[in-house]
């Protein structure tokens, strides 16, 4: 192989491992920038809270704190409407939305408020299902819950779904607050983000 052209290829790889190296420092930023943004102080038409794994009856960790977040913005009278998301994983008696609502609703949530999405599998699938809520609802303005490195990617979604989407983070979630966790969560989104706006899923 000529030596300039072994030079080009190169040159070439370096430049596709720096450019590589920038995108995933910009996009780790924009997750972090997000995560830290609460946009709570606006009145919307709904609250949406984003599922995660639970126990039978009992939200996980992660789910109960992103819950724990919703609820208080309900009361606290942000909207009208708490929208709950997830579906079955295999071998669930109940979906996400299920053990959701029941959580929403022994911490002072009217049931008559709560609107579900119980069939999505993922983030995507309950996005969208939420847009058809909303639709359905003429409900227009939505402010999301989900953990801090979840927030871009979910806002992008909604946004792609046609919804007026802003973000509330919980502080409290493990993934959070711990932060040997955090550093997994974020890689997961990097990865996540990437394979939805390459794939849309």
């Amino acid at each position: 192989m000529p030596r300039t052209l072994t030079g080009d290829l190169a040159r070439l790889g370096l430049a596709c491992v720096v450019g590589a190296g920038a995108l995933g420092a910009y996009t780790t930023l924009r997750i972090l920038q997000q995560g830290d943004t609460d946009e709570s102080g606006r009145p919307v038409d709904a609250i949406v809270v984003l599922g995660a794994a639970h126990y039978g009856e009992e939200p996980s960790a992660v789910f109960a704190a992103r819950l724990d977040h919703a609820v208080a913005l309900f009361l606290r009278g942000t909207a009208p409407i708490l929208i709950v998301t997830g579906g079955r994983a295999e071998g669930d008696e109940l979906a996400e939305a299920d053990v959701a609502r029941a959580y929403a609703v022994q911490r002072g949530v009217p049931d008559s408020a709560i609107l579900a999405e119980d069939t999505g599998r993922d983030t995507v699938e309950s996005m969208r299902n939420v847009a058809t809520l909303m639709t359905a609802g003429h409900l227009g303005t939505a402010l999301f819950v989900s953990d801090r490195t979840h927030m871009l990617r979910v806002l992008r979604i909604a946004s792609d779904m046609g919804i007026t989407a802003y973000g509330s983070p919980t502080g409290t979630s493990p993934s959070d607050r711990d932060p040997g966790a955090r550093i997994p969560a974020l890689v997961h989104e990097i990865g996540a983000l990437g394979l939805y706006l390459a794939l849309g899923r």
